[in-house]
């Protein structure tokens, strides 16, 4: 186990009096305003397309990058722990950063800012020329352009073939130089284990890297890279953000689907990180010796760090057989230039000195490359990417059962249930395709719940396996209980379905209500799916006219 707390030794700053440090904060407050109003000018690697602000940076190495002459001395190492929340609070009410302005994220640069930057591209070498500079090797694929629905942003990027391969052919090797991991934003894979164990998650700590790196402009060795994922905006295959970047009337489009609540939660989850990144960013002895004294919730709002979280997190790849330190990487070429789909099973592998993607399908040169994202729903995939997979077969809703504790024969109940696999809060999966199966796996957990006779339950206790006593009026209580349910949640979805297959006919639909209307089709099929199936086993009753039993203590379903 990790201790919670960071040892003196482990914090490797120098000592700095006080004087010194507030010496150095006035003479930083004197100097901001020059170097915030590069930072927010448009024509500067356009900020203002600040999308993505955070995995630009991610990619950092302490060996190549680019730092001041003239360094500022690090803070003691006591300071991370005595003073960083109690004297943060008072100088965050003080001021923020010029960076915090929301015209830094979403400023419109229009058409012919557009024509501007794209010149400026062509001149400066895309991403994959300068990756070659760097160290990439020959690889066998090519960037392509796909057309944008805005006219004020750019096309995206996307990696295709650059000629016909093979299944198992090598597309590209990326070196380890051109990629960024935990263990090398902080520099210690002891501190990076520690930091996101006890205090951030990777993303987090990616994040928060790529702000402060976003900062140093073309001074930053990543630059091209920033300057790739600028572009993209954080727009998954199907250009649309995720959800976590919508305003809440584009929110409003999963209203009835519980990837609305999704979202709320994992916003929560980022407001809840972005208040310990202080803290964190005095424990971590790299990030505090690059930024001194650029304490991060007074560098950046919430709204940049979300921004910043969301792009890490459409962008970052989950390496196997890895240290944890390494395990998330932001890699040149994969994510969002690699297209994501539910039916591939190449993937972005770590190989000596390499993360490389071994192809697992023929292509023909220009087509987009395509990898495996996991056995994730689609609505993971649109909260993650801003994307949805109409052919994933990992596709799910989950139906929650709950054994009521008012019951008297609760405790025994419940302990039957665990004898069972089963718990007493037990969460279903429900796959698309398999509803009949999922209604199947649910009745044996219904019918205990609906057990009302002391010596019933004596007899359910001493049987082997999850059976128990069914009778017609408890089986059809039992299913007409779950059909009720099914109805009710699809009654919560303002459309229906048939509505939904004639809106997605529009060509001129806007994408985010495309993705959300494609999401809250597929799970309105899946429950149209289990209605029926839960309908046609009560169609096969013996005695239609028998009444539901009543129940006193039915289970709960949510």
């Amino acid at each position: 186990m990790l201790k919670s707390k960071i040892s003196h030794q482990n914090i490797s700053h120098q000592h700095t009096s006080p004087s010194t440090y507030s010496e150095t904060r006035r003479k930083k407050a004197s100097s901001s305003s020059n170097s915030n109003s590069q930072f927010l000018n448009p024509n500067f690697m356009e900020v203002s397309r600040l999308a993505l602000p955070i995995s630009d940076k991610s990619f950092f190495s302490p060996s190549i990058r680019h730092s001041s002459a003239n360094p500022l001395p690090a803070l003691p190492s006591f300071f991370a722990v005595s003073v960083s929340k109690s004297r943060l609070r008072s100088l965050r009410r003080k001021c923020y950063c010029s960076a915090s302005s929301r015209d830094t994220l979403l400023a419109g640069g229009g058409e012919a800012a557009v024509v501007s930057a794209g010149k400026k591209e062509e001149e400066q070498g895309d991403l994959k020329s300068w990756m070659h500079k760097h160290g990439l090797p020959p690889c066998k694929v090519v960037l392509n352009e796909r057309p944008w629905h805005h006219d004020t942003h750019k096309p995206i990027h996307y990696v295709a073939a650059s000629e016909d391969l093979q299944a198992g052919d090598v597309a590209f090797s990326v070196p380890n130089s051109l990629v960024v991991t935990l263990e090398r934003v902080l520099g210690n894979e002891t501190i990076a284990e520690l930091l996101t164990t006890n205090k951030l998650s990777e993303l987090a700590c990616l994040a928060l890297y790529l702000m402060y790196e976003k900062k140093q402009g073309k001074k930053s060795f990543w630059y091209p890279y920033i300057r790739e994922l600028d572009r993209q905006r954080g727009r998954g295959q199907m250009a649309v953000e995720s959800p976590l970047l919508w305003s809440d009337s584009e929110l409003a489009y999963l209203t009835g689907s519980p990837t609305k609540v999704e979202v709320l939660q994992r916003a929560e989850g980022i407001k809840r990180e972005y208040n310990e990144l202080d803290t964190v960013w005095f424990m971590a002895g790299s990030l505090f010796q690059q930024y001194p004294y650029d304490i991060p919730t007074e560098a950046f709002s919430y709204e940049i760090f979300k921004q910043a979280f969301v792009a890490v997190q459409s962008c970052v790849v989950h390496l196997q057989k890895v240290s944890l330190a390494r395990r998330f990487a932001l890699v040149p070429l994969g994510p969002p230039l690699l297209a994501y789909r539910s039916n591939c099973k190449a993937m972005l592998t770590a190989v000596d000195g390499a993360v490389e993607l071994v192809v697992d399908r023929p292509y023909k040169a220009g087509d987009p490359i395509v990898v495996w994202c996991g056995p994730q729903p689609n609505s993971k995939l649109l909260l993650n990417y801003g994307f949805i997979d109409e052919d994933n077969s990992y596709d799910r809703l989950v139906v929650e059962a709950a054994l009521n504790t008012e019951d008297p024969q609760y405790q025994d109940k419940r302990m039957v249930a665990q004898r069972n696999g089963k718990l007493s809060i037990q969460v279903f999966h429900v796959y698309t395709g398999k509803e009949r199966e999922a209604v199947l796996d649910m009745l044996p957990y219904l019918r205990l719940g609906y057990v009302s006779d002391p010596s019933e339950m004596q007899s359910v206790i001493s049987s082997q396996g999850p059976v128990c006593p069914v009778s017609p009026c408890m089986e059809r209580a039992v299913l007409e209980q779950l059909a009720d349910y099914f109805m009710t949640r699809l009654a919560g979805y303002p459309t229906t379905l048939a509505e939904d297959e004639s809106m997605l006919t529009d060509d001129n639909l806007n994408p985010k209500k495309r993705v959300a209307t494609q999401l809250v089709r597929l799970e309105k099929r899946m429950l149209h799916a289990c209605l029926q199936a839960t309908n046609d086993f009560i169609d096969q009753l013996p005695d239609l006219s028998v009444s539901p039993c009543p129940a006193p203590y039915a289970p709960l379903l949510k």
